[in-house]
């Protein structure tokens, strides 16, 4: 059985939780969405502001291809919260807090080095939470978002190298490590 994965500012227990649906439990993790799918305004929580701020505009004309945040109570390997992206039908806002069900993790490198990226469903989103594994996730969606994240820096003459996409199994080995190096900077 798998460790929470997540903790909250407050430091209270939360982030990754067990829910019954029926029959079947759902393995989930709390994703904090900073931009909304279809967005160009690049959010980013400020810890120093206690809020969202508007980072910058993308200089490319392209759009979030799903809603955009990170893992809260996790450090990945460039220093940051764990990125995470979840597939909705409707875009959400800065700040929304999502039940989300890792189905795949996107590997890419950019300016700071490896930058994973993981792939999640809302498990409240019956035309999404059936999802299971990145292979279930639509073919032109998932080349979608290759796609953006392989120009989406171009015009800031920033350069990002995607390596596409990896299974469920190896997202939730990610997001362990990236809790574990989040416990151990913050003891």
């Amino acid at each position: 059985m798998r460790k929470i994965l997540a903790l909250p500012r407050g430091g209270k227990r939360a982030g990754r939780d067990k829910k019954g649906e029926g029959e079947m439990e759902v393995e989930q993790i709390l994703v904090i969405v900073e931009i909304p799918k279809g967005g160009r305004n690049k959010y980013e929580y400020d810890e120093g502001l206690g809020r969202f701020r508007l980072d910058r505009m993308l200089f490319s004309s392209v759009h979030y291809p799903s809603d955009y945040g990170y893992v809260e109570g996790t450090l990945a390997e460039d220093g940051d919260a764990l990125d995470a992206m979840v597939v909705v039908g409707e875009a959400t806002f800065p700040g929304c807090a999502i039940w989300a069900k890792p189905v795949g993790l996107f590997k890419m490198w950019d300016e700071k080095g490896l930058d994973h990226k993981v792939l999640c469903v809302p498990v409240g989103d019956p035309q999404w939470n059936w999802v299971e594994d990145v292979a279930d996730v639509p073919e032109h969606l998932l080349l979608e978002i290759e796609h953006f994240f392989s120009i989406y820096k171009d015009l800031e003459m920033k350069k990002t190298r995607v390596a596409g996409w990896e299974e469920a199994a190896r997202a939730w080995e990610v997001i362990e490590e990236s809790q574990e190096a989040y416990a151990k900077e913050n003891g």
